[in-house]
């Protein structure tokens, strides 16, 4: 293939089973709008787990540089792990853009990128770009050290049991907002608190916790604001952690979850640095970007300004 039209083209990688097979009904109209906005593509289609991270690899080794997600927010991370997981060029030098067709859309809702494809395409074509910060999470999978690149949210505890039991509904085909309220409220029942020792910037805090959340964005779990002040392009990671809460605190507490102010809780601590460590007593299982991974011991940093993307509008501090 030819550099110059590697070069002009946007690959583009589609999850056909996102939003409940969304990805794949919807495509030809999302098709028909960046035809009639003169935005040349080039399609794949994942076929399972971990493809939008090889199809990544291979088209930034053909020399495409420019990237568009249509699926959810985990088809976007496979991306970014894509990018940054080959040798071909420095991610900084890659361009992401986004076309939400997911349940949750979490890091889209963050840059105003519409759920209404011509809103999604018009974001595109207008093409605003920001150099976008990285998160990178060093863990364990059994006996295996492993990594994982994200770009929105990772999570350490109760709301990683969370995702691994949503994430077992979306391989059977089910997946919507009310699956994962319902996850949510379902796992409680089972949800033992971990003793935890939480490092940042070299200072050790040892608590029980209920859990904690590693930000570059704000929303996750379907617009839930986890790390409410958190912002994609300051260097920093925000760090939420929340301590042991009985049942009915959480239940309680949760609207404070949605309307941005779960930092006031007197039982949740805030923070903001370039790295973290947590070690606990017992296993903690971590997501990133709605994707289970491993578990503890693990550690977390920030790779400032990493790759570039498109954006319809964003927030200044």
């Amino acid at each position: 293939m030819k550099k110059e039209l590697t070069a002009n083209n946007w690959f583009t990688i589609v999850n056909p089973n996102a939003g409940n097979g969304k990805g794949r009904k919807d495509w030809d109209r999302i098709n028909d709008l960046l035809a009639k906005n003169a935005i040349p593509v080039t399609v794949r289609f994942t076929e399972k787990k971990g493809h939008a991270t090889e199809y990544t690899r291979e088209a930034i080794g053909k020399g495409f540089r420019k990237f568009i997600s249509v699926g959810g927010d985990g088809t976007l991370n496979e991306i970014v792990n894509g990018a940054f997981t080959q040798e071909h060029c420095t991610p900084s030098e890659l361009l992401l853009g986004m076309i939400p067709v997911g349940t949750g859309n979490d890091w889209g809702r963050m840059f105003s990128i519409p759920l209404v494809y011509e809103g999604a395409v018009k974001v595109i074509m207008e093409g605003r770009q920001m150099p976008h910060d990285i998160g990178v999470i060093d863990y364990f999978n059994g006996e295996n050290r492993e990594r994982r690149y994200f770009i929105n949210i990772a999570g350490l505890g109760f709301e990683s049991l969370v995702v691994i039991k949503t994430n077992r509904q979306k391989e059977k085909g089910k997946s919507s907002k009310a699956i994962y309220f319902f996850n949510l409220l379902a796992s409680l029942l089972s949800w033992r608190h971990r003793n935890a020792d939480i490092i940042i910037d070299g200072i050790k805090n040892s608590c029980k916790i209920f859990s904690i959340n590693i930000g570059n964005g704000r929303y996750c779990g379907g617009g839930m604001r986890q790390t409410p002040d958190a912002l994609p392009d300051d260097g920093l990671l925000d760090i939420t952690v929340i301590r042991e809460m009985s049942r009915f605190e959480v239940i309680k507490s949760l609207k404070l979850l949605y309307d941005g102010t779960i930092l006031s809780h007197p039982k949740v601590d805030g923070y903001r640095s370039t790295n973290l460590s947590v070690q606990s007593d017992s296993l903690l299982y971590i997501e990133a970007d709605g994707e289970s991974l491993g578990h503890t011991p693990a550690e977390f940093r920030i790779l400032p300004g990493a790759i570039n993307i498109v954006y319809g509008s964003r927030i200044i501090r």
